[in-house]
């Protein structure tokens, strides 16, 4: 069944409350106008819309409620994927940045120089210019990118994108967003 579908048969304020009270356990229409407020003919009416369209059916005396059509609904007709936003207007860096971040996550460190400088100027900006951060500050916010921290604030420092001094650091490079 197609998920529009199931919306329409649950648009209705009576279908609606009428197919919660099955689920919560009403078995009789007598039942389910009792719960729902509903008089007995609005009860009867939501409940045999509700069995035409499959979302319940009548076993062993009583009603019973079908929450598969939900599951089957999805799986058969899943939503259409969100594109993802490039993560830098350049479409170059976007491209590199798409290889190497999935779900907010460093999939893994580039060997290419002039990637992982794409890849951690990005890092860099999770960063508060002028802001001094304790080392277990930073490594928390790298550990939230990579499982590899150590590495990535080694990189950090290497390419001058992060100075430390006395186990605190702060942000010296990268791109700067100042709108």
């Amino acid at each position: 069944m197609r998920p529009e579908v199931l919306c329409g048969l649950l648009a209705e304020d009576e279908r609606l409350r009428a197919f919660a009270a099955v689920v919560l356990g009403a078995a009789t229409p007598s039942a389910v106008a009792e719960l729902t407020g509903l008089n007995a003919r609005d009860a009867v009416r939501a409940l045999r819309r509700l069995e035409q369209g499959g979302l319940i059916s009548s076993a062993g005396g009583g009603l019973v409620a079908d929450g598969t059509a939900f599951k089957e609904a999805v799986r058969e007709y899943p939503p259409d994927p969100v594109p993802d936003e490039p993560l830098d207007p350049d479409q170059q860096k976007a491209a590199v940045l798409r290889a190497f971040i999935r779900d907010g996550r460093l999939v893994g460190i580039p060997v290419a120089r002039a990637k992982r400088l794409v890849v951690l100027e990005h890092l860099a900006a999770a960063f508060e210019p002028g802001q001094r951060y304790p080392e277990g500050t930073v490594n928390a916010i790298l550990r939230a990118w990579h499982h590899d921290y150590a590495s990535l604030r080694r990189y950090l420092i290497d390419e001058e994108l992060l100075s430390r001094e006395n186990g605190v650091y702060w942000r010296t490079g990268g791109y700067v967003d100042v709108a």
